[in-house]
């Protein structure tokens, strides 16, 4: 079941933010809905968006997903819209206090993990990051290459 459900996000992905699980340790993840125009829709679903820089953060009580860049749509009129304008995210309450609080802490930021399609609505998975230092990355890069070794070694037995 958990895979039929892995199998349909992986149909309906967008864009993903591959540098993220590298840069940062993701404790918490959240999935927020965006506001978008007509033509921002049509852009996301012809995946023609780029995750790489962005970045959530609050701006008078309401969270914002900044830096996030989506190409205009190419059959756009003079109506198209700004390619890395600011779009706001729409979440539960609650959830937008917790995540208040924890963004208090210094050294805590919020990252987009992966733009998909669900019911037709683009959401972004949000990731609750702290930034690794260069020996945690040289860590988690040796404990990868252990594992497939292990792997390798299992599969001839």
């Amino acid at each position: 079941m958990a895979q039929k459900k892995k199998a349909a996000l992986d149909a309906n992905l967008v864009a993903q933010n591959k540098k993220a699980r590298h840069d940062y340790a993701i404790t918490v993840t959240y999935e927020a809905g965006l506001v978008l125009t007509g033509t921002e829709i049509k852009s996301v679903r012809a995946r023609r968006v780029q995750l790489k820089d962005g970045y959530a953060q609050f701006h008078n009580g309401e969270l914002w997903l900044m830096n996030v860049h989506i190409n205009e749509y190419s059959n756009g009129n003079v109506f198209n819209h700004d390619p890395l304008r600011n779009r706001k995210l729409l979440l539960h309450k609650k959830e937008l206090q917790k995540l208040r609080a924890t963004l208090t802490t210094k050294g805590v930021t919020l990252v987009p993990l992966k733009m998909y399609l669900k019911h037709g609505f683009a959401k972004v998975l949000l990731g609750v990051a702290k930034g690794k230092h260069e020996y945690d990355k040289r860590n988690d890069i040796k404990r990868r290459e252990q594992e497939r070794q292990i792997e390798r070694v299992l599969k001839h037995y």
